[in-house]
């Protein structure tokens, strides 16, 4: 592996686009420290203790929402836009005739619609958060000319970090959406490393739950590379062809499944969804106050709360619902079937057209339901980890999985720019 690495450093293509991701690593880090001004960080610090939204927010922004930069909300807006579009383009038959035979043309253009309704829902975030803000006293200025100035700030961040995503995938190695969320996180673990071992030492986590919580960390990384990795190969059979004066005998193959289409996309949806609620909490505050307010209030913090079950259940929902969707958008049966009669091929004992629609589809709802059921369990998997004593530790496995799943997309596109040159990849198969 080291040798490959240091021949893919070699080729000045990858070299320049291995590089050009660490810079845009480095501008997100010094971002994260650009810092909006008159705000009153100890006001700011117990409010983010007690609030389960500014906590999630923070873990996905990498620590920016808890310096309170102007990148504090994250590239959450842009993920909830890009939600919104993905279920338009279904609904709405001239988005989905744009997204299919509209070519580049017709992508940029739905890209452009995602950027504007990035705008729309960062500003509603971005002026529900300043107001909740301003309320707790995190201001030092309430006017309202620097509740305008904040709006217009973390609008302006999310917008930088949607750009500079852009900028990583056409310039670098990956999803630059993906990898802005895999270093958020990753800047996250040194310091919730060295605070769960420091309560270790003091008392404060079980000794044996830590090296329970390791011993399922390693288990989870493990089948979480299984599931990225695993394929359902499909066997097909090329028909006798006859060109010009030569005749081509038939060729076996097989159509890849993957057993996870979706990826990490389905659990990032989720967690943006599940947000919208911790924000309303946000906007009305704790406890139960008359109103209406208060009683969304008392509803989210007692029956809506990270640990609590209803939470857990809506959460693994969402993930397998997301995976299902996501996985028919990847993989378009149709297309699969209409290709393989152009090209003279057969997969063995099915009829070509329409059969061969429905055996794949009875194949990839198996594997999906797998993975489905799979991915649900291990966004629930944090819950069960503070019940053996691990409440001091927040590394969970959805964060897991997004690290893992994101830096095998980046190994697999760095192959497929090795193989183009005749390198052997990291994975030995």
């Amino acid at each position: 592996m080291l040798t490959t690495l240091r021949n893919a450093l070699t080729v000045p293509d990858i070299r320049k686009r291995i590089g050009f991701v660490f810079f845009a690593f480095a501008v997100f880090v010094f971002m994260i420290h650009v810092q909006l001004p008159n705000v009153d960080q100890k006001q700011w610090n117990t409010l983010i203790a007690n609030g389960a939204f500014y906590q999630f927010l923070g873990f996905l922004s990498g620590g920016a929402l808890q310096k309170l930069s102007i990148i504090a909300m994250g590239i959450t807006p842009y993920i909830n836009a890009s939600i919104i579009m993905q279920l338009m383009t279904v609904v709405i038959p001239q988005l989905e005739e744009m997204a299919k035979k509209g070519g580049e043309e017709g992508r940029k253009t739905i890209s452009r619609y995602t950027r504007y309704l990035t705008i729309v829902l960062g500003t509603i975030q971005a002026t529900s958060m300043a107001i909740a803000m301003s309320r707790g006293n995190v201001f030092f200025d309430h006017s309202w000319q620097f509740i305008v100035y904040a709006v217009v700030a973390f609008v302006s961040g999310t917008m930088f970090l949607m750009w500079l995503g852009e900028q990583i995938s056409d310039k670098g190695i990956g999803n630059g959406i993906s990898l802005i969320i895999f270093v958020g996180i990753v800047l996250r673990f040194p310091t919730q490393v060295a605070q769960t071992f420091s309560l270790a030492g003091k008392g404060g986590v079980n000794w044996l739950g830590l090296s329970l919580w390791v011993g399922i960390a390693l288990v989870t990384i493990v089948s979480i590379v299984f599931m990225y990795q695993g394929q359902r190969r499909i066997p097909v059979q090329q028909a006798r062809r006859v060109i010009g004066r030569k005749m081509y005998a038939g060729r076996s193959s097989y159509i890849p499944l993957r057993l996870n289409n979706a990826g990490v996309i389905s659990i990032i949806f989720a967690i943006s969804i599940l947000l919208l609620p911790q924000q309303a909490l946000s906007w009305f505050g704790t406890g139960r106050t008359a109103g209406v307010g208060g009683n969304i209030s008392f509803f989210l913090t007692t029956y809506f709360g990270p640990s609590s079950f209803l939470y857990n259940a809506v959460y693994f929902l969402l993930v397998v619902v997301f995976t299902f969707f996501y996985s028919a958008i990847v993989v378009n049966t149709k297309d699969i079937a209409d290709n393989l009669r152009k090209s003279g091929s057969f997969i063995p004992g099915i009829r070509p057209g329409q059969p061969t629609v429905d055996y794949i589809n009875k194949i990839l709802i198996r594997i999906t339901t797998a993975a489905a059921i799979y991915l649900g369990l291990l966004a629930v998997l944090p819950s069960l980890q503070r019940d053996v004593g691990l409440s001091g530790l927040y590394i969970g496995s959805t964060s897991l999985l997004i690290v893992v799943g994101v830096a095998l997309d980046s190994i697999t596109q760095i192959e497929a720019r090795l193989a183009m040159r005749d390198y052997r990849g990291f994975i030995n198969r």
